[in-house]
């Protein structure tokens, strides 16, 4: 087989994935329902929220874009959930292959491979853990990555990671914890915002411990893991300041939610 056949060859094959990656596209598109299933707000002139409304299924649920939230907490989301967020095509090949390597060598999982982009399948479509999952969930994030900006996708996750209780998303927590907009965030409540999706029940402020519920203060190290982020002005430890900050607890007191 010459040259010639083997590029000819080469390219129906890469055509037919094509299409055929087209065609799955159309007969299965993302189910963006509950991400449009969101809180209705009431606001004022000034577009600051007044009150909110729970959803059809009983969350806090309100929309939150990159806009939103403070750089600090996007700056540490991406290096504590997905560094190479901003370069793969919604599934990352090195960590993959570095999840592969580590649960062969052990015989266990000893971290995973999923993206934000992942994150953003799995919210969407909920469904049991597995390998089929996983498979699905991966293919998914290609969709949405295909179909979305990189924007749109943060977005879909912003609005629907789990924040404990009937709180979804970042600003709903923002909100419920801190009683501010997310915006306004200090880097240890972001970091605080950032390691509650991971174990949403344990890490609410409410429940992180006893100090939480007798002072109101909770300290960011106590949840966030030492990642890397690469950057002096948000990252204690590259700073040189002490790390631990300490975030005040405002609870429920100034979340102007209402349920339906």
């Amino acid at each position: 087989m010459n040259l010639r056949r083997v590029l000819a060859v080469a390219a129906l094959a890469a055509t037919i994935l094509a299409t055929g990656a087209l065609a799955l596209d159309r007969l299965f598109p993302p189910d963006l329902s509950r991400y449009h299933a969101r809180s209705s707000e009431t606001v004022d002139a000034n577009g600051r929220l007044l009150r909110a409304f729970t959803t059809a299924d009983g969350k806090w649920r309100l929309k939150t874009t990159v806009d939103d939230v403070d750089p600090v907490y996007l700056a540490l989301l991406k290096a504590y959930e997905d560094r190479r967020f901003d370069d793969h095509w919604g599934i990352d090949p090195l960590a993959a292959a570095r999840a592969a390597g580590q649960w062969m060598a052990r015989g266990r999982i000893v971290s995973g491979a999923s993206t934000i982009s992942m994150q953003a399948a799995r919210l969407l479509e909920p469904r049991r853990r597995g390998l089929l999952t996983k498979a699905i969930q991966s293919a998914r994030a290609l969709q949405l990555e295909w179909r979305y900006s990189k924007r749109e996708v943060l977005a879909i996750y912003l609005t629907l990671a789990p924040m404990g209780g009937n709180l979804e998303g970042v600003r709903a927590a923002s909100f419920a914890y801190f009683g501010k907009e997310p915006r306004q965030l200090s880097a240890a409540e972001a970091a605080l915002l950032v390691a509650i999706p991971q174990s949403p029940e344990r890490r609410r402020p409410e429940r992180a411990g006893k100090s939480v519920q007798r002072s109101g203060r909770f300290h960011s190290h106590q949840t966030t893991p030492d990642r890397r982020c690469g950057n002096r002005e948000i990252c204690p430890h590259r700073s040189g300041k002490p790390r631990g900050n300490p975030v005040r607890w405002v609870g429920n007191v100034a979340f102007p939610y209402r349920r339906a």
